[in-house]
């Protein structure tokens, strides 16, 4: 069955300095959030989707990852260890964990238990709510820096706000993630297993997975720069390096940015906000199509 993009993990030092940077560019960022193993996060909504700003507040909590437990805050540490800030993980949208894990264990691409927790939320009024997740990890054996996963919500009555996906720079949803490999070709099969749809061969250096909600782009570093005028991330194994959002204001966006430094080429349609000012992420805003 087909799925959604769900949200994307941008890994930062300094939450609160993150949440800064996303309001410079115009998001609404909501408050600060405690997982139960010692990292914390904060979240940009918008529709079906969102972005998890996530600290290593607490690494002395952290569970080791072991046998079948994938351990989120392990993962997550030990990237920020290896390649500093940037975009760990990427989720795609869960209905059935179980049957998600057994397939991507069948597949050749998991073997890791479903993980349930929950965890308090503050919503734009004051109120604490509790919300709750399950998830199922699959991991590409050729991507030890890039970790996956489904994300099936347990209270979304509690976790989705109206208010919070209303942004002053106009973005109205997330279009799709930019992955880059040395050879993209080597990662369809695991795209294909992961999202439940075929990726198409654009180029030889580029594929493309059109999910229900978002597109996932898998193309060469080299492409990558050419495309977005940015750095992609260094290495060659398969890396997420941006993520590209739907904003009718787009081309407004630009001079308030470029005023701030928060952006240097001018692409014809596209505003691209570069890793050095994202903390290691690449965030494209393009107009819709």
């Amino acid at each position: 069955m087909p799925r959604g993009l769900d949200h994307l993990v941008h890994l930062v030092r300094d939450l609160d300095a993150a949440g800064e940077v996303y309001d410079l560019i115009g998001f609404t960022v909501g408050p600060r959030n405690h997982h139960p193993w010692g990292t914390h996060n904060r979240i940009v909504q918008l529709p079906g989707f969102f972005i998890e700003l996530l600290e290593v507040a607490e690494p002395e909590r952290i569970p080791e990852g072991a046998g079948s437990h994938f351990s989120f805050g392990a993962f997550n540490r030990d990237f920020l260890a290896r390649n500093g800030e940037g975009l760990p993980m990427l989720a795609l949208e869960g209905r059935d964990p179980t049957a998600e894990a057994a397939a991507f264990a069948a597949a050749g691409f998991g073997g890791f238990d479903v993980f349930d927790f929950s965890r308090m939320a503050r919503r734009p009024d004051g109120q604490e709510v509790e919300v709750g997740f399950s998830l199922a990890f699959a991991q590409d054996p050729a991507a030890p820096n890039a970790g996956f996963f489904t994300c099936t919500q347990r209270k979304p009555e509690n976790f989705w706000s109206p208010d919070l996906q209303r942004h002053a720079n106009g973005t109205t949803g997330v279009a799709g993630v930019v992955l880059v490999a040395e050879h993209p070709m080597d990662h369809v099969s695991f795209i294909d297993t992961l999202a439940g749809v075929t990726a198409r061969r654009a180029t030889d250096d580029w594929y493309i997975a059109r999910t229900p909600r978002g597109e996932i782009d898998i193309m060469t570093r080299t492409m990558f720069s050419d495309r977005f005028g940015v750095p992609a991330p260094s290495g060659t194994d398969l890396r997420i390096a941006g993520v590209r959002f739907v904003s009718p204001g787009a081309v407004d966006m630009r001079r308030g940015l470029a005023a701030r430094g928060m952006i240097e080429e001018k692409i014809e349609g596209l505003v691209v906000v570069a890793p050095r000012a994202a903390m290691g992420a690449t965030l494209i805003f393009d107009r819709p199509s």
